[in-house]
């Protein structure tokens, strides 16, 4: 526990000086809150900017942040160091999740004040969001763990993150977009936002958010076993 607070206390002393994690977790929760108050469009559902910028959130922040935190301290021999510091993998990866974690949970908190969300739907709201920003950390992970540099991995990380950010937002007004957006857990998240409720979700929403995490495991553990962290 004391390396896992170690490494968690060290990147939120690092947030202030990273500009570029910062703005991350800060850039659309504030859209939000001034999309949602400046813009009123005849007929646009209550809360609808909300929504998108959730789902856009969770698939952008995690996913960039932890690639970047990664490959970074991997190009700069950081994570060499600490592994000489009898830090072990799993402690880092620990460390580094429940930071990405908090933070995303500041965020997500942002959003569901914004759209007024009480009770039973912010628990809803929160559990979704958590399952995204987990599910994000873990595609980003993989790309960290793959990549040699902070510059390659951001070479991968753009084009990936951009699918699961705006691929949701552009199937609400393709309908060939949405079909193929369905395999997506970005596409599922924002369809169980819509009805905020894991009971409106007709199965197929869960099965498919369970089959992305389950094939995102299992390359994680592969990259890992075949890269590591070094």
């Amino acid at each position: 526990m004391r390396n896992i607070w170690a490494v968690f206390h060290k990147q939120l002393k690092e947030t202030v000086k990273n500009k570029t994690v910062l703005i991350q977790f800060l850039m659309l929760p504030a859209l939000t809150v001034i999309m949602e108050n400046a813009i009123t469009i005849e007929g646009m559902p209550d809360g609808f900017f909300v929504r998108l910028f959730a789902v856009m959130f969770v698939g952008m922040a995690p996913l960039t942040c932890v690639s970047a935190i990664i490959s970074e301290e991997k190009e700069k021999n950081t994570l060499r160091a600490l592994m000489m510091s009898n830090v072990k993998p799993w402690e880092y990866l620990v460390g580094i999740g429940a930071y990405i974690l908090l933070a995303c949970t500041a965020g997500s908190l942002v959003f569901a004040f914004v759209g007024g969300y009480k009770g039973a739907e912010l628990v809803q709201f929160m559990l979704i969001m958590m399952a995204g920003v987990i599910l994000s950390s873990l595609i980003g992970g993989i790309i960290g763990v793959l990549c040699k540099n902070e510059m390659s991995a951001t070479s991968v990380t753009v084009p990936v993150m951009m699918v699961f950010s705006f691929i949701p937002m552009i199937s609400m007004f393709n309908d060939t977009v949405k079909s193929v957006a369905s395999v997506f857990y970005s596409q599922q998240m924002s369809l169980m936002l819509e009805g905020m409720s894991f009971e409106n979700a007709d199965g197929g929403n869960i099965i498919v958010f369970a089959l992305n995490f389950i094939v995102a495991l299992g390359i994680f553990f592969f990259a890992f076993r075949k890269k590591g962290l070094e």
